[in-house]
């Protein structure tokens, strides 16, 4: 992590959701003028220090913390697994912790306004949810999705703008990646997908993260 100091901060709160579940906030020092709302949040909330250097608008990211059991990981992030450990983390995720994020931090954002961010099974996640609530989020942010859940033959009549990405040297994920980057290009959806050179992981991950904040809300 980088230890250079920040301007925001961080606001961490447990949730009595599955015997307890922290959520991260990185809280910008102007007002917010975006909220990306993400999963494995523990991690990603912290990508707040890296916004303040790059020239995008004042952004809020809401990180729900994943949990460190891959099984049990999959099964929340993925609607294919189990379909009712997935419905509680969703009910959790979008309705819960959207409305605490808009009491605590003094209202909520437009949907053009608002992201969800995933990556690996996160970005199955974000696919997941952006795709089930588009009326509350007004862009999807995927990096390197799984394979568990996959487009369908019918998509739904109402698709956020969607930011894809995959590296070069993961070519199971940039498959799925494309697969749904041609999937939402065919229903007529605003897609962006990008292929660059790297490996799974998080600094490759975290520099795409820039721009998808810049493409969706503003400045580069």
């Amino acid at each position: 992590m980088n230890d250079r100091a920040i301007a925001g901060e961080f606001v961490t709160e447990t949730f009595d959701y599955d015997g307890g579940r922290p959520v991260t906030v990185y809280v910008p020092p102007d007002p917010p003028e975006a909220v990306v709302f993400a999963g494995d949040g523990k991690i990603i909330s912290q990508w707040g220090r890296f916004l303040e250097a790059a020239d995008v608008p004042s952004t809020m990211i809401v990180g729900v913390h994943g949990l460190t059991n891959e099984n049990l990981r999959l099964q929340e992030y993925s609607p294919v697994f189990d379909t009712e450990r997935f419905a509680a983390h969703e009910k959790f995720f979008v309705e819960d912790v959207r409305q605490w994020t808009a009491s605590r931090f003094g209202g909520a954002l437009a949907t053009s306004r608002t992201a969800v961010f995933g990556a690996s099974a996160g970005g199955e996640l974000a696919l997941a949810l952006g795709l089930r609530h588009p009326n509350v989020y007004g862009a999807i942010f995927c990096a390197s999705p799984g394979a568990g859940y996959k487009p369908t033959e019918v998509m739904p009549p109402r698709i956020p703008r969607t930011y894809l990405v995959a590296g070069t040297q993961e070519p199971f994920f940039l498959e799925n990646a494309t697969r749904w980057a041609d999937a939402l290009h065919d229903a007529g959806a605003d897609v962006v997908m990008k292929e660059r050179v790297g490996s799974h992981g998080g600094a490759f991950w975290r520099k795409e993260f820039l721009l998808m904040v810049a493409w969706a809300f503003g400045r580069e």
